[in-house]
């Protein structure tokens, strides 16, 4: 073992990585930590300067690791990153497509949309008071990376006009004409769109599920409509 390796679960540097498991503490703290080299690869590569840095062998033990990890399988390398360096939703220079999500509280949905609106955008995100953290652990581990290239914001942010996207009625999407700024509006899988929110939307289309479908999957309808407009190109 190298000198000065960390061993200890009392060390602070591991009693912050415990801490931050806690959205409370994340709130809080304005702090998040990726687990494992392809996440935190991804967040330097993105340019994040981390808090701390913590490489098993190292600078801690791999036993001492293992103690705080939230994976099934220790990772090698954990890092703390700063939530205030993520890309910020501003609407005066936000992408011409984003997705705004109400309640929606399933950190492995919110983390495959994620992905979604980076690899079919660019698109923004934009997350109302309920709706999981897109810097706690499953959520990020979903993303893949994508959080470092996707901005968020606030639900109440997102620019352009606004498409909600219902179980019925409305346009279908792939007749909508989409010219200018939108922002594809979605509820929660179960719930769906309030009735009071789906009139403050300019329009609507329907993502009906196959029959004898119980719903159409929350991550898969976002993917969908992000796909119709990167499938028609730029005007």
């Amino acid at each position: 073992m190298a000198h000065g390796v960390i061993t200890s679960a009392s060390n602070p540097r591991l009693k912050l990585i415990r801490k931050l498991a806690s959205r409370r503490q994340r709130d809080k703290l304005g702090l998040f930590v990726c687990e494992g080299e392809d996440l935190v690869e991804a967040g330097l590569a993105a340019g994040l300067e981390p808090v701390d840095l913590l490489a098993a062998g190292e600078t801690v033990s791999s036993e001492a690791l293992a103690a705080v990890s939230t994976l099934a399988h220790p990772p090698r390398v954990v890092a703390v990153f700063r939530r205030a360096d993520l890309p910020r939703l501003d609407p005066a220079t936000a992408p011409q497509v984003g997705l705004a999500l109400w309640h929606v509280g399933d950190p492995g949905n919110l983390g495959t949309i994620v992905r979604a609106a980076h690899a079919l955008g660019p698109a923004f995100l934009a997350l109302s008071a309920a709706c999981a953290d897109p810097t706690g652990p499953k959520a990020l581990r979903a993303s893949t990376g994508s959080i470092f290239h996707v901005p968020l914001g606030r639900f109440e942010e997102a620019p352009g006009d606004r498409v909600a996207l219902v179980a019925h009625g409305g346009e279908p999407l792939t007749e909508l004409e989409l010219d200018g700024p939108t922002t594809f509006v979605l509820g929660a899988e179960r719930e769906g769109l309030p009735d009071s929110l789906v009139p403050s939307c300019r329009r609507r289309a329907p993502l009906p599920p196959a029959s004898g479908a119980a719903s159409l999957n929350f991550a898969i309808a976002a993917a969908l409509a992000l796909y119709e407009l990167a499938r028609r190109g730029p005007d």
